[in-house]
């Protein structure tokens, strides 16, 4: 995905911060490690079993916690982590509609018979093993979400799906950094440098969302609660799937990937993998600590 910097509202110093993030993400190349086995090596800086992380998602029934690595998937639920599956370059990674189901993209690793890029794939037993979709050899996603009505997924051409195989190309006028929806909606949510593009009907037509923070990340809690982070850390919370943000705390560090789900009270619970290591807020944002997964 090209580096693109957040100008609107953002000082030299933020937008540099979103630059370097942005080429973090466009630098990534297929993972050239020997595929691991269950235990997983750990980053000595971070705790986490990788210094790239890519997607992070935490199962509401069953409180796991995975990440979606230049060096494959691995669960950080408990330490050591554990490595699920093969080592693939995970550039895309989101969480389908039903318990177990992942769609991914990017980049086979070694001992991988995937194609390069590898198009759209699909898990439904949490990871261990892929199918191949569609567009192999053609897309690498690097922004990557499911909606109600199918996946939403940015290619360097922001395109739509109803089951992934069959897609159809839209005519968005921005490029995305991230993609973010919740799977029993059809909200969708994009991030840009210009701010938050907002779509109702599962990524088929867009509006700028004007009252929203430029935010580099973004996740659904529910199908109305949302989180976003913008590139200095700043958080911010909507109620209303994106319309209009609140902003709630700060992550200290260097943000790669976020997750949100609802939490046993009145706040959504968020996840954070950073370049300190995995923190979590149980009060939507307002304040964090180190989780104990990872």
């Amino acid at each position: 995905m090209p580096a693109h910097t957040f100008t609107r509202y953002r000082s030299a110093s933020a937008a540099a911060a979103a630059t370097a993030l942005l080429l973090t993400v466009a630098a990534c190349t297929p993972a050239s490690s020997p595929a691991a086995s269950t235990a997983a090596p750990t980053n000595s800086a971070t705790g986490l079993p990788s210094s790239h992380i890519h997607g992070l998602t935490v199962n509401r029934e069953t409180d796991q916690v995975l990440l979606a690595t230049h060096d494959g998937l691995y669960d950080v639920t408990a330490q050591p982590a554990t490595k699920i599956g093969g080592t693939n370059d995970l550039m895309g990674f989101t969480a389908g509609p039903d318990q177990g189901v992942f769609y991914a993209s990017g980049h086979p690793g070694p001992g991988s018979d995937l194609p390069n890029p590898m198009g759209l794939i699909k898990s439904t037993d949490g990871g261990k093993s892929w199918e191949q979709l569609s567009r192999q050899g053609e897309s690498d996603f690097h922004a990557l979400t499911s909606a109600k009505s199918g996946i939403v997924a940015f290619d360097g051409t922001l395109r739509t799906s109803p089951d992934g195989k069959t897609w159809s190309a839209v005519a968005a006028r921005f490029i995305p950094a991230a993609l973010a929806a919740d799977p029993s909606s059809d909200t969708v949510l994009a991030t840009t440098r210009d701010g938050v593009q907002r779509s109702t009907d599962g990524g088929k037509t867009w509006a700028l969302a004007p009252a929203a923070p430029v935010i580099q990340f973004v996740s659904f809690a529910s199908p109305t609660e949302a989180i976003g982070v913008e590139p200095d850390g700043s958080v911010h919370y909507s109620t209303d799937g994106g319309t209009t943000w609140s902003r709630t705390g700060r992550i200290e560090g260097e943000v790669q990937a976020i997750a949100a789900v609802e939490g046993s009270g009145a706040n959504p619970w968020v996840w954070a993998a950073t370049s300190t290591g995995l923190v979590v807020s149980t009060d939507g944002g307002a304040t964090f600590r180190p989780s104990d997964a990872g």
